[in-house]
């Protein structure tokens, strides 16, 4: 059986929800059906680490939005390595769009993981035009996908929801020295920028220790954002927090952490399918998160773990002190997310649907687009 060349491409490797998704799939595609390559076009990162020898590597390192160069080399590996398939995550689109005019004309799959997308309807003539040419589409979560049929005009039949997946956390089983006490410690992973809305956690927080002083932040991320993160700082310092909030910057350390620690939360104002919130569920953590994106789904409609309206640090503050109360609710609810993530959010539920959008785009290219592949959209 002749291997389908796949090239999935980002930006960087930097911890972020969409790269460790272009990882995982590279990792965990069927190598009997599929040769595997990454691509990064500006920089690798932490992340780096993480990618399996058997995936074949191209690093663009561009300096600037258009880069001849980049464009060269990247044409010249995807015709020496036969890629049929640009699996293009977040804002590396435009790069696949331009390079899939070249011989041998690779099909361009776009990953859609950036919620605020949505929401941020000015930009909808930018993707609108990158979009014009491209084979398939996968969002993260519903709203995204009905974005796209409507405001980029995708043909239905090329767009397609799955969500993302988490694989088991990656520990020696160990814990972490943490602040803060065992019982009482909250945490959030999710890089500083004003869609995670740390500002409003940070607030709730201010409202929480009034009540449990022994309450305790630890805030695991990269400052993405400088402005927001000096924000952060400003407002930590204004709430007198600096006793109950810590900042751990990037680790690599996550699932050890989230072992060490009691509550998992989400603040975000805007989200796709934070991959945060699959960790927190595989690693055992009770879950608050903002009825954003598609964590309701994630979270069961509050079944699995609690919802509150994003922006709202009163109601925040008051699940959190509620989780923080009850041990017994607690492992309730770590109980069902567990089961719940280990059953539709592993990686064998989502990547089969995954190689069934490979076969429909490779079925496509040769005018043999079984109907019954549209018939095969994945329900979760």
């Amino acid at each position: 059986m002749v291997r389908v060349g796949v090239m999935h491409i980002t930006d960087t490797l930097d911890a972020g929800g969409a790269e460790r998704v272009a990882v995982d799939l590279v990792n965990l595609l069927p190598r009997e059906r599929y040769q595997t390559h990454l691509c990064t076009t500006r920089r690798d990162g932490p992340l780096a680490d993480l990618v399996a020898e058997d995936v074949g590597r191209l690093r663009l390192e561009r300096k600037q939005r258009f880069d001849a160069r980049a464009l060269r080399s990247m044409a010249d590996y995807i015709r020496r390595n036969q890629i049929q398939i640009l699996h293009a995550h977040g804002t590396s689109l435009f790069i696949a769009e331009l390079v899939s005019f070249f011989p041998p004309r690779p099909a361009v799959i776009w990953h859609e993981h950036y919620g605020r997308l949505a929401s941020e309807d000015h930009r909808a003539w930018l993707y609108r035009w990158a979009a014009r040419r491209i084979s398939g589409l996968i969002t993260v979560n519903q709203p995204l996908a009905e974005w796209s049929r409507r405001r980029l005009r995708v043909p239905a039949e090329r767009v397609w929801y799955i969500p993302n997946f988490v694989c088991e956390a990656r520990s020696n089983g160990g814990l972490c020295d943490l602040p803060g006490k065992s019982g009482a410690r909250i945490v959030n992973v999710a890089n500083f920028r004003s869609e995670k809305d740390q500002l409003t956690l940070l607030r709730a927080m201010a409202l929480v220790i009034r009540q449990m002083p022994a309450a305790h932040l630890l805030l695991v991320g990269a400052a993405v954002d400088p402005s927001y993160f000096d924000l952060m700082k400003k407002e930590i310092t204004r709430q007198g927090l600096g006793q109950h909030v810590s900042l751990l910057g990037l680790r690599s350390d996550v699932p050890a952490i989230l072992q060490s620690c009691d509550i998992g939360v989400m603040s975000s104002a805007s989200e796709g399918l934070p991959m945060a919130l699959l960790e927190y569920g595989m690693a055992g953590l009770p879950v608050v998160a903002t009825r954003v994106g598609q964590c309701a789904e994630v979270l069961d409609e509050g079944r699995a773990g609690i919802l509150v309206p994003p922006v709202a640090p009163d109601k925040l503050a008051e699940v959190l002190l509620s989780l923080l109360c009850s041990p017994e609710r607690r492992a309730s609810l770590v109980e069902l997310f567990h089961r719940r993530v280990q059953k539709v959010y592993s990686p064998g539920p989502i990547i089969q649907p995954i190689c069934r959008v490979y076969v429909a785009i490779i079925h496509s290219t040769k005018g043999e687009l079984p109907d019954a592949i549209h018939s095969e959209q994945p329900h979760f």
